[in-house]
């Protein structure tokens, strides 16, 4: 092997195709052309006298060699990286940095317009974006750094990706103010029996939303109850105002839009909840623009600080 011929983008593309098997998505992680990752891979085989790489009908696989020596190197790079950055310091007023996101349909509704405040009042030369991430890809893209946080109903499935809870939410029913059973005597938390009568409304953007929201519906006898499935958040209010549907959905959206829209917020007999969570990177723990990111997620929404931790309030349920 020639060393000196190496230096450290050779082996970020070593890694990059490692995680992905291809060239083409090796360079567009790391914002190369496919000619220049190709002969970046071109020198690398020079250097190690090795193939590294071998084609297959799931992509590039990776040689003897390359399985050995390319964790090595991308544990390598990562202490290199958070080694550099240790003892830097991110002034926000003055700071310039772009965060990119993982936040699904409803989180984007819950989360970034707070999240966009807080940047444009302490950070106002940063960017942030919500990036379109599969929820099954999240662990992925936060460690070929596509993303630099993701927040939701996730649960971190590689190693070295790092969560935190922010908090619980729970599962509400949500209906129009007047809907039918919205009488003196229904009291706040509707019963199985009012629900298996109800045509309900599921949105559910994400197959884990959805899986979610029937594991609900089946405790209570009601797997195959709804009536009307959407895939975006935004139409329940106008959807449930102007019929007898009862929606399923999180406490937080329901609290959200029910004064707004004049609707009411009923307790279901199941409690079921699911974990808020925020997750990143381990290569990002200790950048200290990626910090002050996640104290300010964890300043807006973690535990206490938002309506989906309290209880269903006097105002929403009328």
């Amino acid at each position: 092997m020639n060393f000196r011929q190496l230096d450290l983008n050779l082996l970020r593309v070593l890694c990059a195709i490692h995680r992905t098997g291809s060239v083409t998505e090796a360079g567009q992680q790391l914002a190369l052309s496919q000619s220049a990752t190709s002969n970046a891979l071109a020198r690398l085989r020079h250097c190690f006298g090795d193939a590294l790489f071998v084609r297959s009908p799931s992509g590039l696989h990776p040689t003897r060699l390359a399985q050995r020596i390319a964790p090595l190197v991308a544990d390598h790079l990562l202490q290199l990286e958070a080694a550099l950055c240790e003892g830097e310091s991110f002034e926000p007023a003055s700071g310039c940095v772009h965060w990119r996101l993982s936040l699904s349909d409803l989180g984007e509704m819950m989360f970034l317009p707070a999240l966009a405040r807080e940047l444009r009042r302490s950070s106002p030369g940063s960017r942030l974006s919500n990036e379109a991430v599969d929820a099954a890809r999240v662990s992925a893209a936060l460690e070929a750094r596509e993303i630099d946080l993701a927040i939701g109903m996730l649960q971190p499935d590689h190693q070295g990706v790092l969560g935190e809870l922010l908090f619980r939410e729970h599962y509400v029913a949500l209906t129009a103010r007047d809907w039918q059973s919205a009488t003196p005597t229904i009291g706040r938390r509707l019963t199985s029996a009012q629900l298996s009568r109800a045509a309900l409304a599921l949105a559910a953007p994400t197959a884990s939303l959805l899986n979610n929201v029937q594991r609900v519906l089946e405790r209570l006898d009601l797997g195959g109850a709804n009536c009307v499935r959407l895939r975006h958040y935004g139409a329940v209010p106008e959807l449930v105002r102007g019929t007898d549907l009862v929606a399923i959905v999180p406490q937080m959206f329901a609290d959200a839009v029910a004064a707004r829209h004049d609707l009411r917020v009923w307790q279901l007999p199941d409690g079921t909840s699911y974990d808020v969570m925020m997750v990143w990177h381990q290569s990002v723990n200790g950048d200290p623009a990626q910090r002050w990111l996640r104290e300010q997620v964890r300043h807006l929404f973690g535990q206490g600080r938002i309506a989906a931790n309290e209880p269903v309030s006097e105002a929403s349920l009328g």
